[in-house]
């Protein structure tokens, strides 16, 4: 299926992958503070830079100056790193002032994020947290000390529930707490965990044993509406009501519309191929042609753009 993102979220996309000014894909020479979450495994993961402002005596005092960070993952995955940035470097937050930057706020500023994607919002809540935890450690800050309390990253290395993602007890359990989340659905939504073969749902100390202990087994949960998620803006294209050739329209029509007047202001263009199930057989043409970057730009761009206007399924091959 095929995500409907708010304008902004795609616009911010877009900007990103171009390397437009003001974006802040990229990684910071000898950072003040670095974090990652996530891992390529799963197909979400997030390296998060930071520098600051050093002041001279109190380093509850620093303040972020500039942000960049370097993600493996969907247009909400790099839209929510963006936002992140954004938020800091508008704000001259110190780190510890940071931590309050929460994913419900960076969901906030892209003006929603489809309930499937919410997920992509926490993997930068959590890299910035690991980031403030290792500025505080290179500055010689004893954040308990002064009533900052991170989460206790040897204890999340405990018993592994989601073996497709790696997510330990620990983490899960703080996660449904943190996120008020009530059933498996929104644990995947949220974390990812649960997501692949499912195994972990029903096996015994899996998700719904979690979910049944800390909420009570059995015992109906009325859920707050949270406004900030778009639902139901999942656009479904499997079935027979899709032909190849109505499949191939769709995606000629979204080159036109949303791809080609992009790649065009850099003189440059796409060339689809041949198209085979969900795999679009494509190769830059003009100035780009020869850029070694070409793959990267396929990917980025046509693919993650296919994927978001068309069908999720789609991979694109450079050829």
């Amino acid at each position: 299926m095929a995500w409907q993102y708010s304008e902004k979220t795609t616009q911010l996309f877009m900007d990103a992958v171009q390397g437009r000014p003001g974006t802040h894909l990229g990684e910071i020479d000898e950072p003040d503070g670095v974090g990652e979450h996530g891992s390529i495994a799963c197909g979400d993961a997030m390296r998060f830079t930071f520098r600051v402002r050093k002041h001279p005596d109190d380093p509850k005092q620093d303040v972020i100056t500039e942000a960049r960070y370097l993600t493996f993952g969907c247009t909400s995955a790099i839209a929510s790193s963006e936002a992140l940035c954004a938020l800091l470097e508008q704000k001259e937050y110190t780190p510890i002032e940071a931590l309050k930057i929460s994913n419900a706020d960076i969901v906030s500023y892209l003006g929603g994020l489809p309930k499937q994607k919410i997920h992509c919002s926490v993997m930068g809540a959590e890299a910035l947290e690991a980031a403030v935890f290792n500025w505080a450690r290179k500055r010689g800050l004893d954040l308990a000390e002064i009533g900052v309390e991170l989460p206790d990253r040897e204890e999340q290395e405990g018993r592994i529930v989601c073996t497709c993602f790696a997510m330990s007890e620990p983490y899960i359990r703080r996660k449904i707490h943190e996120l008020d989340l009530h059933s498996i659905t929104d644990i995947t939504h949220a974390i990812k965990a649960g997501g692949a073969c499912t195994t972990c749902h029903h096996a015994p100390g899996g998700l719904q044993d979690l979910l049944d202990e800390i909420w009570g087994k059995g015992e109906l949960k009325l859920k707050r509406h949270n406004p900030l998620v778009q639902l139901d803006t999942a656009l479904p294209t499997r079935g027979p009501t899709v032909s190849p050739y109505q499949f191939a329209k769709a995606i000629e029509q979204t080159i036109d519309n949303h791809v080609r007047p992009i790649l065009q202001k850099d003189g440059a263009d796409v060339e689809v191929i041949d198209i085979k199930d969900h795999l679009v057989y494509a190769r830059l043409a003009g100035s780009c042609s020869s850029c070694s970057g070409a793959a990267v730009t396929l990917k980025l761009t046509l693919e993650e753009t296919l994927k978001s206007h068309v069908d999720e399924r789609i991979r694109v091959i450079a050829v």
